[in-house]
């Protein structure tokens, strides 16, 4: 497994590239809202199988759609919050 986190304006992203059974990765990514709020913070997003549980060649890839897919979840949640 190897996992990247990344701030992204009020959110924090997790992001994971996991070991897919028979081979290869499967993107992962939980994006938390972390600033802004008047608690504890929330998840807005999560997704185990990105891609409809597509298994990526190596990690890298898998890691790099997951943080993509996260900064994508991020920036439409503070749109529809700021809406």
């Amino acid at each position: 497994m190897h996992f990247d986190e990344r701030d992204c304006g009020d959110f924090r992203i997790y992001g994971g590239a996991l070991d897919a059974p028979g081979g290869g990765y499967l993107a992962a990514v939980v994006v938390m809202r972390v600033r802004g709020l008047s608690g504890e913070p929330v998840a807005v997003f999560r997704d185990e199988r990105l891609a409809g549980g597509h298994r990526f060649k190596d990690a890298r890839s898998a890691l790099h759609f997951a943080m993509d897919a996260g900064r994508r979840a991020a920036q439409e949640s503070a749109e529809s919050v700021g809406s």
